[in-house]
């Protein structure tokens, strides 16, 4: 059900909605840490390596799929609190069909020139087929990762964030079993896992065209919406494909930072996987606040209430620092109570390595809170130049990790890139919000 975010306390609101997606993504991250110890456990540290050193090709690729559809949606949401339903009808079936066209785009280049890439990265010899085996299933998959997280996004947009819940809960649970199924059943290796996360999320997909189709009615188009639009197309493409190439050139850090930990040998790279599993999961509640931010903020541009816009920062900032310093405390205290499961006691060096990223991490999620709060903020307001622009920044941090301090430190380099990245991004966005609203107040 439809929810609007124009009225009420902005912290009740903001939490009760960024509360079903940190549940949803706890359930994402929970198969991800249970395909990562179904891997680890059973398959072998070579297994897990590879799975590992194909984290910064997936996140170029989802990454930019979960941008774009989050930029489409900020439109419908603008739409939606302008009280235009129309414009929100014609905002979806635009968002319809850049969706299409990028999903088919991206699975040629992806298909292409993913075995170039992971030759480029350095992947070691041991384990690069079975690397390309994994992320090439996950590959053809890209159409029913659009889908998904371009129809979920909608419904956020929307003020609806219990559907997408469910249907990611429902996702998990049965990429649980598949995994379970595909490795140990069917005895497919690493390709198992791929095959799995591909009929989960292409499951996930239809659940989601199936409410809409039964219960949204704001979001089924009329006749006269099908008529595509070049100006509703333009704008969802000005803000949905920006946010997409933001999140895209993150992942080019995260992909020289892959290559540097792999010239640091199968240990380092297992070790850096295991971590950033841990890791993921204890920066979900910041990331969740940063998307509730996205479609609070881009209701109330649309309905032109710049002071609320103002006040739903404040309180979201107080929320997220908080998460923020809970969650370090956890990850640096209870960091080697949690790795052994993941490769087991016998595993001291990996646990060690893995242990010194989350310390490092720890310290710095303050400022990746921040960070997404102002990203997310000027995201809702429209805005794509400044956030590109800290992804820019990020880009340069990380990159700046990887190929010096990795080659000074070894790993201790490696895990300060991405504290490094946040820093160097969350500056410029905080100056640009400010800037931002000042000019809009006025």
């Amino acid at each position: 059900m439809s929810a609007s975010l124009t009225s009420g306390t902005p912290a009740k609101l903001i939490l009760r909605f960024a509360l079903p997606l940190l549940i949803g993504n706890l359930f994402q991250q929970l198969y991800g840490m249970v395909n990562t110890l179904i891997v680890g456990r059973f398959l072998g540290v070579d297994a897990l390596a590879a799975v590992g050193s194909t984290g910064g090709l997936m996140f170029l690729t989802v990454g930019f799929v979960q941008g774009m559809t989050a930029g489409f949606s900020i439109v419908t949401a603008q739409h939606y609190g302008a009280g235009d339903r129309a414009g929100v009808r014609r905002s979806f079936w635009a968002s319809i069909v850049l969706g299409a066209l990028s999903s088919a785009v991206l699975t040629i280049l992806c298909l292409l020139f993913t075995r170039d890439l992971l030759e480029l990265l350095s992947t070691p010899p041991e384990i690069i087929d079975a690397a390309f085996g994994y992320i090439r299933i996950i590959l053809y998959g890209i159409s029913s990762s659009v889908l998904f997280n371009l129809l979920s996004n909608s419904l956020l947009a929307l003020g609806d964030s219990r559907p997408p819940l469910f249907f990611l809960i429902i996702s998990c649970l049965l990429n649980i079993g598949l995994d379970l199924f595909f490795i140990l059943v069917m005895d497919m290796g690493v390709r198992g896992a791929g095959w799995a996360t591909l009929c989960a999320q292409f499951s996930a997909g239809l659940l989601c065209i199936f409410y809409i189709m039964t219960r949204v009615a704001a979001l089924r188009p009329h006749a006269r919406d099908l008529r595509v639009r070049a100006q509703e197309l333009l704008r969802g493409a000005r803000i949905g494909l920006p946010m997409g190439f933001q999140a895209s050139i993150i992942a080019v850090g995260a992909i020289i930072l892959q290559w540097a930990l792999n010239t640091l040998g199968a240990e380092a790279v297992a070790a850096f996987a295991v971590a950033r599993i841990i890791d993921m999961v204890a920066i979900l509640p910041l990331a969740s606040f940063g998307l509730a931010m996205a479609t609070y903020v881009g209701q109330n541009y649309g309905a032109g209430n710049i002071p609320r816009i103002r006040q739903g920062v404040r309180h979201c900032c107080a929320l997220s620092l908080s998460f923020s310093i809970a969650a370090a405390f956890l990850n640096i205290f209870g960091g080697r109570i949690i790795i052994p499961l993941f490769v087991g006691a016998d595993q001291k060096v990996v646990t060690d390595l893995a242990q010194t990223f989350l310390n490092i991490n720890g310290c710095m999620y303050w400022v990746l809170a921040l960070l997404f709060v102002f990203r997310f903020t000027l995201q809702g307001l429209g805005q794509s130049l400044v956030p590109t622009l800290a992804g820019i920044m990020e880009l340069c941090m990380r990159a700046l990790a990887a190929i010096l301090l990795t080659r000074y430190f070894g790993f201790n380099g490696a895990a300060c890139a991405s504290p490094l990245a946040w820093l160097g991004a969350c500056i410029p966005l905080a100056l640009a919000y400010f800037f931002t609203i000042r000019r809009l107040k006025a």
